[in-house]
């Protein structure tokens, strides 16, 4: 099949299953008049993800890497009024446009975007008490994931679960000898999870409006 197929077979999914709304349109119009790069889950995705986070009865989510807001609105929508939501965003600009988004869907109430590398938010999340988080969605820079996965082990709990995007990189990813900081990265993350008993994981490859890639389930055991 080609690109093409993926696109229309992705397109005509969301159409009948998960249609655009104003806000999420306004989202990526938005992100998209601020030049921000077009790497936002697809709306298919997005939907996934909401669907995941209810099925887990999530009342705390995890994100880190916002970008425009996009996923953050779905994730925003699978909890209650009383849940709470904290995307990480390196970008300062990002963040604002995340931040307008989220306030144009009514979830600036339960939403809140921190700005600055995830690498130093992380840790004060934890000195908070911020945690436990029923679920992460890790969406960041991939050679840090390493790093990602081993705070998230921090601020969830038995029965957490965890979805990194990303993780075939066009196939790319059963190449032991590459030298691209993403695919190191995700590699790197893959033998951690896989060598650790408290999480039980797999990955899917996935073909789409977005290309070749996938994204990994991780539950935390104990």
């Amino acid at each position: 099949m080609s690109q093409e197929q993926w696109t229309a077979v992705d397109r005509y999914f969301t159409d009948q299953l998960a249609p655009a709304d104003e806000a999420l349109t306004a989202a990526l119009a938005a992100a998209d008049a601020a030049g921000l790069p077009a790497i936002n889950v697809a709306p298919n995705q997005g939907k996934l993800l909401q669907l995941l986070a209810r099925v887990q009865g999530a009342r705390t989510v995890l994100e880190i890497g916002t970008l425009g807001g996009y996923s953050t609105i779905w994730l925003g929508r699978a909890l209650p009024d009383d849940g709470r939501l904290i995307s990480l965003e390196y970008d300062a600009t990002h963040a604002e446009v995340a931040r307008a988004s989220l306030a144009r869907a009514g979830l600036d109430k339960i939403a809140e975007v921190r700005t600055g590398p995830a690498l130093e938010t992380l840790p004060v999340l934890e000195a908070e008490g911020a945690g436990p988080f029923d679920f992460v969605f890790i969406d960041a820079d991939k050679p840090n994931n390493p790093h990602y996965l081993e705070w998230s082990l921090k601020l969830t709990r038995p029965g957490s679960l965890i979805v990194v995007d990303n993780v075939v990189r066009n196939g790319a990813v059963t190449d032991p000898t590459s030298t691209n900081p993403s695919v190191v990265g995700t590699r790197e993350m893959i033998d951690l999870i896989a060598a650790n008993p408290r999480l039980s994981a797999t990955a899917i490859q996935t073909v789409g409006v977005k290309g070749y890639d996938g994204f990994l389930l991780a539950r935390v055991l104990a």
